[in-house]
């Protein structure tokens, strides 16, 4: 937690309580389902919260944003994100029945009421969001064909409505091929851990 809080200042008591209790979550199901790599249970702070919430340094979702997770898997980075937005509604979405067990449990032990767990393939979900994002899912252009009609028209952001995913290593094939419109963040302008020095995010507008 203490890497946490030292790049987000402002939490809340709340959101402090939430994130804190992730660890003893994770435990608990990984004992039972391998939802996170057991060789980096010891970094998920930083592995799988922090680069989660690497989104919330690129935009700050504006209250009644609607947000698509897709192929959310444990929880990653919708639960994080929706701790740290919790007026903003997150649908997360996973082919994997047990792992969206997982999720669901996890949205209910800390009581996040804002989080709609869904056992689906992300293509057949028919609500329009605002954004959609993902981590380390599939290559882009696959991601666009998942969820390029998922959009809002109405804005409520300076950006408009789009994909951002977080992604690693070398992306300009896969973008290349992609051949779309788009913006790359280093996370090492936000954090200065190792971790990140090969991590991006990949924002797409639609």
């Amino acid at each position: 937690m203490e890497l946490i809080l030292s790049y987000f200042q402002d939490l809340t008591p709340l959101q402090q309580q939430r994130l804190g209790a992730l660890d003893q979550l994770y435990q608990y199901w990984n004992a039972q389902i391998n939802v996170v790599s057991r060789k980096n249970m010891d970094a998920l702070y930083e592995q799988h919260i922090l680069h989660s919430l690497a989104i919330a340094k690129f935009i700050q979702f504006q209250k009644g944003t609607t947000v698509l997770d897709i192929g959310t898997g444990g929880g990653f980075p919708g639960i994080p994100l929706a701790i740290m937005f919790p007026e903003v509604s997150f649908t997360l979405t996973d082919s994997i029945q047990k792992k969206i067990k997982v999720v669901a449990d996890i949205a209910h032990q800390l009581g996040l009421e804002n989080v709609s767990p869904k056992a689906v393939r992300s293509e057949t979900v028919k609500q329009k969001f605002d954004f959609v994002v993902t981590r380390a899912v599939a290559p882009v252009n696959e991601l666009w064909k998942w969820c390029g009609q998922k959009f809002s028209a109405h804005s409520k952001h300076a950006i408009a409505n789009g994909l951002i995913c977080l992604k690693g290593g070398d992306l300009s094939a896969e973008l290349a091929q992609a051949g779309r419109p788009h913006q790359l963040i280093p996370l090492n302008k936000y954090f200065v851990q190792p971790f990140f020095e090969t991590k991006s995010i990949v924002y797409l507008p639609a």
